[in-house]
């Protein structure tokens, strides 16, 4: 495809399949070495096996690309770091690292085991820190590198998805700290909203697409990554693909501590965090300044992330 990525030494996390695999591919044909890392488990975190890793690679070297295969886990800082010394070791350095991997233990809230909530923020958040530790060394040495964390439109709030909304939404922050003590050396990190047609995806209960398409058409909230416009093609995830190599090159050097939508034939920017409503008095309010304000000022025109339960009989 082109020379963008030529010299340049990439890992992906979880290119085994879906967006990951389409992801490590085109850094590929983009000229980039590639570490494609995969525990190789299923949608829940449970089990290993080390083809899908092998696969992409050898996909990839069968197309005349640089590419290894990885098995490590991202979810411990040990293993983590493995990874990163597997691209120091075939290829002599890191330039940039598209933490991708994740895994699925959708339930409500209210059902929710202390295992489940622990194992999506290890993978997704504990992950990133993992990855991003282990790796920024070696870019700090160099005085070159870009970190894409891939978080989630979910963040914004999932019914169902407590654990991985908060695991998303914790990489954003994470992403804006890092984007401020990287950049005196030349390193950026940015968080993706992706989305496509994943094994993801696909198990996902009808129940819970329903309840979340009703906060969608209630307040905006995106699930499972962006929102998706056009033909069914468009949900191919090899469109996150091109954003994410665009982001790992140089041109993209005064692009840090955002949030950008990659799915799709559309690339969003997402706002930061601003204030839209402010109340103030030169003192400290009572209890009846604020029932009276408040409804009239902060809440006015808010809307419920939920639409409102028909009345019980």
């Amino acid at each position: 495809m082109g020379n963008r990525m030529e010299g340049r030494v990439v890992i992906v996390t979880g290119a085994g399949r879906g967006i990951g695999r389409e992801v490590a591919h085109w850094m590929a044909d983009d000229g980039a070495s590639v570490v494609v890392n995969d525990l190789g488990g299923a949608v829940d975190g449970e089990g290993t096996s080390g083809s899908p890793a092998e696969q992409t690679a050898k996909e990839i070297r069968d197309k005349g690309g640089s590419a290894v295969a990885n098995f490590d886990s991202v979810a411990e800082y040990e293993s983590a770091g493995n990874i990163i010394q597997t691209a120091i070791d075939n290829f002599g350095r890191l330039d940039a690292v598209c933490h991708v991997a994740g895994i699925l233990r959708d339930r409500m809230v209210f059902n929710m085991t202390e295992a489940e909530w622990d194992a999506v923020l290890q993978v997704h958040l504990y992950g990133a820190f993992n990855m991003v530790r282990n790796a920024i060394p070696h870019m700090i040495k160099q005085g070159y590198g870009r970190i894409v964390l891939y978080s989630s439109g979910s963040g914004l709030g999932s019914s169902g998805q407590a654990n991985y909304s908060a695991a998303k939404e914790g990489m954003v922050g994470f992403v804006r700290s890092l984007a401020k003590e990287l950049a005196p050396y030349g390193i950026t990190a940015n968080a993706v909203y992706p989305g496509g047609a994943t094994r993801m995806t696909e198990t996902v209960p009808d129940s819970s697409r329903q309840l979340r398409a009703a906060a969608v058409a209630t307040t905006e909230i995106r699930t499972q990554g962006e929102p998706i416009q056009g033909p069914p093609e468009a949900r191919d995830p090899a469109n996150n693909a091109p954003k994410a190599v665009y982001l790992c090159s140089e041109a993209a050097g005064n692009i840090t501590g955002q949030v950008i939508g990659t799915s799709g034939w559309q690339m969003t920017l997402y706002s930061p965090r601003h204030v839209t409503r402010s109340i103030h008095k030169n003192g400290r309010w009572t209890l009846d300044e604020l029932d009276e304000l408040i409804p009239i000022s902060l809440a006015q025109g808010l809307t419920n992330p939920m639409p409102a339960a028909p009345p019980r009989e």
